[in-house]
């Protein structure tokens, strides 16, 4: 392969900046004055179960528009790209830059995790855990955590190839300080960003509001004014400071030379000799999590570069969905002690007859044991998880003998 490179240009590139603070530290105020700037063009806000969009429209001089949606993330995300559209007109138009304020990236983590919590529940075996016990907690499988990270990614592309302006509101506090296994530390607090845990890394520009006192640069990607982790301690701000100073005199944003970030995709290869049909196989064997979600990230992998249909790659998450049920359940049984004879005969287990063998005589066994008994309940679960994907992996080997004969 021949090497291909360019020199730089040293252009400042379009800021995405992210204000972040307690409540009421003025970070939506902040951006409606941002909106009255002369050097700014349409200015679009995009308000997420904040509230304040319509309030601050009578902030002197604020001249923002409100954009509309539903509260779905097809809806946000579809309004996000034609505010990008729109800046990508008015660049070309040689227009004053559009500006997008998102207010806030908190509440896009929130609908987020709730997505995530709402498809976890819908599972085959937690919609049998809430039956039995409707306040039971909710474990959320990986390959939904995936998918929702795989969203804000999408999200977080669109702003940081913004071409104009994008400043981000989210909210922070001190929360109790975990040790490396999740414990609380006693009398000990951290600050926390509540958003995604990538957030402080994409954004260009990191401001932390207080109500109290002054706002302060926590970190900057600037050769102008740039904060150096490790070496340079948060930069105050004076009390008057603004969006519009921040951006155009502090960080050197020249609309004239400005530029979007130069991000390539980066996709991992699909792995040499890649099949649906060895995908499936690899699935229904996979030995702990980390292998399930390596072939779920592949699968998606293939199907993006067209190895296979979106719905084979489907296909191979959901019996990896399945299999990570089971391996949990497993787990629990195992903790309790693992040559249990039911763990043995449900991981040996094959085929659905014999799945149906051992859920008769999980029947019999267990049918004078109270329905909350520990005991019934671990062995229960694991049943209905080797079940369903016994049940999975034997429908899918029965269509394809059926297509090739």
């Amino acid at each position: 392969m021949t090497l291909k490179t360019r020199r730089p240009t040293g252009a400042v590139p379009w800021p995405l900046v992210l204000l972040e603070g307690g409540e009421k530290s003025g970070k939506s105020y902040a951006c409606a004055v941002l909106s009255a700037s002369p050097k700014v063009g349409r200015t679009l806000w995009l308000d997420l179960n904040e509230g304040a969009a319509d309030e601050y429209g009578a902030v002197d001089g604020a001249r923002y528009e409100v954009i509309e949606h539903d509260g779905t993330w097809p809806s946000i995300i579809g309004q996000v790209a034609a505010a990008k559209a729109e800046a990508e007109r008015a660049r070309d138009a040689g227009e004053k830059p559009v500006v997008l304020i998102v207010d806030s990236m908190t509440a896009e983590w929130d609908l987020l995790k709730a997505w995530a919590d709402s498809r976890a529940r819908k599972t085959d075996s937690n919609k049998r855990k809430l039956e039995r016990d409707p306040n039971a907690e909710i474990q959320i499988s990986m390959n939904f955590w995936n998918d929702a990270n795989s969203r804000h990614r999408q999200l977080m592309t669109i702003l940081m190839t913004f071409p104009g302006i994008v400043v981000a509101t989210a909210r922070g506090k001190d929360v109790a300080a975990l040790d490396d296994n999740g414990r609380p530390l006693e009398g000990k607090k951290e600050y926390r960003v509540e958003g995604n845990k990538n957030l402080g890394y994409d954004v260009s520009c990191w401001v932390r509001m207080f109500r109290d006192e002054p706002a302060v640069v926590v970190g900057a990607r600037s050769v102008h004014n740039g904060v150096r982790p490790g070496k340079d301690k948060p930069r105050k701000l004076d009390p008057d400071w603004s969006l519009e100073g921040l951006i155009f005199d502090a960080l050197k944003c020249d609309p004239a030379a400005a530029r979007v970030r130069d991000l390539a995709e980066l996709r991992p290869d699909v792995p040499e000799g890649w099949t649906f049909d060895a995908a499936m196989a690899a699935a229904a064997k996979a030995e702990n999590r980390d292998a399930c979600v390596t072939l779920w990230r592949e699968s998606a992998t293939a199907a993006k570069a067209e190895v296979c249909t979106a719905r084979e790659a489907e296909t191979v998450q959901k019996l990896l969905g399945a299999r990570m049920e089971t391996l949990k359940a497993e787990a629990a049984l195992a903790e309790t002690d693992a040559d249990d004879g039911w763990l043995i005969a449900l991981h040996d287990a094959t085929a659905p007859d014999e799945t149906e063998k051992i859920a008769a005589g999980f029947e019999e066994a267990f049918a004078d044991v109270p329905d909350d008994n520990p005991r019934k309940t671990v062995v229960g679960n694991l049943l209905a998880a080797r079940t369903r994907e016994v049940t999975m992996y034997a429908e899918y080997l029965a269509k394809t003998a059926k297509a090739a004969a």
